[in-house]
């Protein structure tokens, strides 16, 4: 990864956190983003001695701060090889109170979906521009569908719900990205990391973590890393395998739907 340009999203805590460190020592310039600016002063001096960090920090509950995040990246990065798509938000641990955006959007549908998609978007010249570049989603293997007549889930609210249909609509946008930009040398591809890894937003959601942030650490670091996979795009991996989504996903009436949607949504 010697002179590679990678941003973590999310990269504070849990999974992001970890990929951060599994990359520190490979050679690469990690940028790291988080919602936090004092945790993010924290992890960035845990890396430094093994690698090159900047930190950018935005609240991806604000679409104008994601907007923002890309643009201070164009402005100060010459490259960008790799964009991990990793900062979510997960059901809560009260999975009745919906909660909205800065713009008054659904919360989870913000964060989890239009925000990444927003900051692919924005991105892409300079991946483009970087040569073979990758977007890695980190998605979920819970996917729920979209109900395009209550896209805001403002009947029968459930955050857990919200979290899935928000990560299979982060699925079904990586696997239009990916056709879309296979054009300009960018690969996009979504994982399921890892089930139940031990992090905030698991425990968050009053679950009992199964495995470590190490499990899923791994096949993520394969996407990003793996050679093997410089060509591979438009694909959905369960952990190291690649696997096959929601139906709604293969839809392509929905998937149209959604790309109206989020078109719409991101540029209120």
């Amino acid at each position: 990864m010697d002179g590679k340009t990678i941003l973590i999203t999310g990269a504070t805590t849990g999974l992001g956190r970890q990929v951060a460190r599994d990359l520190a020592g490979r050679g690469a310039t990690l940028l790291l983003h988080g919602r936090d600016p004092e945790r993010l002063v924290r992890v960035a001096g845990e890396l430094g001695a093994e690698a090159t960090v900047r930190t950018y920090p935005a609240d991806f509950a604000d679409l104008a701060q994601v907007r923002g995040l890309a643009d201070r990246i164009r402005q100060v990065e010459p490259r960008l090889d790799v964009l991990v798509n990793n900062a979510a938000v997960g059901g809560g641990s009260d999975p009745t109170r919906r909660e909205i955006s800065r713009q008054g959007h659904e919360l989870r549908l913000t964060v989890n979906h239009l925000a990444p998609h927003l900051l692919t978007r924005e991105l892409t010249p300079l991946l483009a521009a970087s040569g073979r570049a990758r977007v890695v989603n980190v998605a979920s293997m819970g996917q729920a569908p979209i109900d395009f007549d209550d896209l805001m889930f403002n009947r029968h609210y459930d955050g857990v719900q919200a979290y899935c249909r928000a990560k299979l609509a982060m699925i079904m946008s990586n696997f239009d990205l990916a056709a879309e930009l296979g054009g300009h040398g960018i690969t996009v591809n979504a994982l399921h990391p890892a089930h139940l890894m031990d992090t905030p937003m698991v425990r968050t959601s009053g679950l009992a973590p199964a495995v470590t942030v190490h499990d899923g650490a791994l096949p993520t670091l394969r996407l990003i890393i793996d050679s093997a996979l410089g060509k591979v795009t438009g694909r959905y991996f369960d952990r190291f395998d690649e696997a096959r989504a929601h139906e709604q996903a293969y839809d392509g009436v929905a998937r149209a739907r959604l790309r109206a949607a989020t078109r719409e949504l991101i540029d209120r």
